[in-house]
């Protein structure tokens, strides 16, 4: 292994850590903010990665994509996983705030991964990439800062459960009173894992994806 497939390696790691963490954390900060605090009394507002990694979902399923798509020739591997779930006390956060407040809540992690995006796309503009090991780890780890919060976010926004896209539709459609949505995401909630792994695994996560590939060409020219 070469000294810039460390490199490049390392850089994935730790942007992961940063989108998927600090997903998860923004759940828990919008949810305090309306007087939660699940999230604090489970000490999941942390910065510590192990209070949110999830041994699957964090580790062996990013580098089994990885590795799967580079077997395939892929010469970008689309990275993205998931850290554990922050808990919040839903009905709570609507009793104080409102389905508005369900539906901030919801979307706190995307609207997360898409800032993060745009701050490491902006930094990109002012690295000088020459050959020196640091400036080649700076470039690396702000361009897969973007590519996995950006596939991260599109990813999470699939209205399909339990993805965040999901709920934050479902608590919209409660507030504007669109009981046929919500029934109509009642009786598919145990089926949505099912139908994610059928779109994930099938050509069909090319059209889901197609979106963030346009949304990162976009930020990086």
């Amino acid at each position: 292994m070469s000294i810039y497939e460390v490199i490049q390696y390392f850089a994935i790691a730790i942007a992961f850590l940063i989108a998927v963490i600090g997903h998860e954390i923004m759940h828990g900060l919008v949810a305090k903010h309306y007087g939660d605090l699940t999230a604090t009394n489970y000490g999941r507002l942390s910065l510590n990665p192990l209070k949110h990694i999830d041994p699957f979902g964090s580790v062996i399923f990013p580098i089994l994509l990885y590795l799967s798509q580079k077997f395939m020739g892929i010469e970008n591997p689309i990275i993205f996983g998931w850290a554990k779930p922050v808990p919040v006390n839903i009905l709570g956060i609507v009793s104080n705030g409102g389905y508005l407040a369900a539906f901030n809540v919801s979307i706190a992690g995307i609207v997360y991964n898409f800032f993060v995006a745009a701050i490491a796309a902006t930094l990109l503009k002012f690295v000088n990439l020459s050959s020196s090991l640091f400036a080649i780890f700076i470039y690396t780890f702000l361009m897969y800062l973007i590519v996995i919060n950006v596939v991260l976010a599109v990813f999470n926004s699939i209205p399909i459960p339990p993805l965040d896209g999901a709920n934050a539709l479902k608590y919209l459609s409660l507030r504007l009173k669109l009981f046929s949505v919500v029934k109509f995401y009642n009786k598919i909630e145990r089926y949505g894992l099912a139908i994610l792994m059928l779109i994930m695994f099938t050509p069909l996560a090319q059209y889901i994806f197609y979106p963030a590939q346009k949304i990162i060409y976009w930020l990086v020219h």
